[in-house]
């Protein structure tokens, strides 16, 4: 039972202990107020979960961050979060080979701006005259094979297209005109054949959209954020991230197996555990959740999202690196061998193969069936042996963002009363703990109460 407390007991009460809430309970903690974090389920993190089974760490949904997310350094007590990262760019298969694309290095980006600069200036070559520019592989019947990267001058407008989103602040990219990303792409002046072979399947695993319906203005961000730093995982799993924050926090601030029944601006009430009093209180649920204690509050639509996991002998693929079907011939979105990205995820001697499936799929006997042939062919080995697992379902996994979508919109619904979550902001873990600060900036300002120290403008952050 919480012992009911008076009024100038608690400042803050945060209902939701997955990443937002518990980002926002940190930099308000360091502002000086007192602050409890209460979540429902039995452990911290939300939909950040990772299973334990025999030595493997599995993740519940496999979200890819990236080394440049600004909120990854930002956030307090992530310090002691360590990042793996995949390989340079993503291996994409076409024809049954695999080819690297968007590996930009300082030195590639320089020298593609560079040519951009007189591609800018030079006439477009007509779609028959630049195939013929370049020779092609060539299957055994000696018709030519073009990769999905196409010729060299468009591998150079690739990277040069990456370099310019790279070097672009996010607030620009902000105010950029805003359509369904899918039929967006082709204005960055890239072939067809790189848009469908490489843009499109990297969005498609960058945002969990595999109709690419999101907003354009999001999926620059998403590719901005790729093309300025590394694909990675947190080591030992998606959970540790939320368990660093929670750990952090000053003993008892995280309160969990508390469920919250009601709310107003400075009472909440529990189904098992009495009320408490408050100065402000934060929604750090799901969306859904916080719809349920307010009702009104919008509810977006979501990307389902399905994770199988596999293990066997050997790793099918040496390198560390995220791997995307080009051809798009079969249900798996995305798909990597995740103990060599990170060791710690398996137990030595096995390697564990984890691959992301979007939208609704079919029953599981029939989907691992199919995942298994694809990942054949994408692997170039046997899959009949691999062990199975786990089949992980999200159904709410990651809010869609189509157009218009309000990529901040508001945390602070009245003086009090404050929401956050990546439904709030980009539906990435970016999103979710830049929604966090603003949440804490907005409730801080609201009591009057100064950061510990100055923080960089909101505007600035992807």
């Amino acid at each position: 039972m919480l012992e009911p407390v008076c009024q100038a007991d608690v400042d803050v009460v945060i209902v939701g202990a997955g990443a937002a809430g518990l980002a926002a309970a940190q930099h308000l903690t360091r502002a000086g107020l007192t602050t409890v974090v209460l979540e429902a389920a039995p452990t911290v993190g939300g939909r950040m979960a990772t299973e334990k089974v025999d030595g493997f760490r599995l993740d519940r949904i496999g979200r890819l961050l990236s080394t440049s997310y600004p909120e990854l350094r930002r956030t307090p007590g992530l310090d002691g979060l360590t990042l793996r990262p995949f390989s340079p760019g993503v291996l994409l298969h076409s024809d049954g080979r695999h080819h690297r694309a968007g590996a930009l290095t300082p030195r590639s980006a320089r020298g593609a701006l560079t040519a951009a600069r007189a591609l800018a200036s030079a006439p477009r070559l007509p779609r028959t005259t630049a195939r013929s520019a370049y020779r092609p592989h060539r299957g055994q019947s000696g018709v030519p094979r073009p990769g999905p990267l196409g010729g060299p001058l468009d591998q150079t407008r690739l990277t040069a297209a990456l370099a310019r989103l790279a070097a672009t602040p996010p607030e620009r990219l902000l105010t950029r005109p805003e359509h369904p990303a899918a039929g967006s792409q082709a204005a960055r002046g890239l072939p067809p054949r790189t848009v469908d072979g490489f843009l499109r399947p990297l969005l498609s695993a960058l945002l969990c959209d595999p109709e690419l319906t999101t907003s354009s203005r999001a999926a620059d961000l998403a590719l901005h954020s790729f093309a300025s730093g590394r694909l990675c995982l947190p080591e030992g799993g998606a959970d540790t991230l939320p368990e660093l924050l929670a750990a952090s926090l000053p003993p008892g601030t995280v309160r969990t197996g508390v469920h919250v029944t009601a709310v107003s601006t400075t009472t909440v009430t529990t189904r098992d555990h009495g009320r408490l009093t408050c100065r402000a209180i934060l929604l750090a649920t799901g969306a859904r959740d916080a719809a349920r204690l307010l009702p009104g509050l919008r509810v977006p639509a979501f990307h389902p999202v399905t994770v199988l996991h596999h293990t066997t002998d050997e790793p099918p693929l040496a390198e560390p690196a995220l791997l995307l079907d080009a051809d798009r011939g079969g249900p798996v979105a995305h798909t990597a061998v995740v103990s060599q990205v990170d060791p710690s995820r398996a137990p030595a001697g096995r390697a564990l193969i984890s691959s992301t499936v979007l939208g609704v799929p079919p029953s599981a006997a029939p989907l691992d069936a199919a995942v298994r042939a694809q990942l054949a062919r994408l692997y170039g080995t046997p899959t009949s042996r691999w062990e199975l697992l786990a089949v992980h379902h999200t159904a709410d996994a990651v809010p869609a963002m189509p157009p218009p979508h309000d990529l901040r919109r508001p945390v602070r619904l009245l003086a009090g009363l404050y929401v956050c979550g990546d439904h709030r902001d980009t539906g990435t873990l970016q999103g979710a703990l830049h929604s966090a600060r603003r949440a804490a900036k907005a409730l801080l300002a609201d009591l009057g109460v100064q950061p510990v120290t100055a923080e960089e403008p909101l505007e600035a952050a992807a």
